[in-house]
């Protein structure tokens, strides 16, 4: 088993579930996050000045899923998230080594169906 954990921009949140949908995985933890990376932050112009943002909003996706499914998935969040610009995200997988539901007290793959 693998988890696939995808920060994005807020705004593809949509598009990114809807590509994932049609690839039919339902199953995913949504969380609003704050970071940065190389650009660290944003300068923005307003009335008194300039000011920096350091951290700028994101939207974390994880998904646990079958070895097999990794690739689809993965294809699917790239082209759905992707605008070409700095920003789009970043996408991280790790293994994960043990997976229980805690209502049935299923193990493995089978506690992700």
């Amino acid at each position: 088993m693998l988890k696939i954990e995808a920060i994005i921009r807020p705004d593809k949140l949509s598009d990114v579930k809807d590509a994932l949908e049609k690839i039919g995985q339902n199953s995913m933890t949504i969380t609003e996050v704050e970071g940065r990376g190389r650009q660290k932050g944003v300068q923005l112009e307003w009335r008194v000045g300039t000011y920096t943002v350091e951290f700028l909003p994101k939207t974390k996706i994880e998904i646990v899923c079958e070895d097999s499914e990794k690739q689809g998935i993965i294809d699917a969040i790239c082209a759905a998230a992707v605008t070409g610009e700095v920003g789009d995200g970043k996408i991280f997988v790790s293994k994960v080594t043990e997976a229980l539901r805690i209502r049935t007290k299923e193990e493995g793959t089978e506690s992700l169906k």
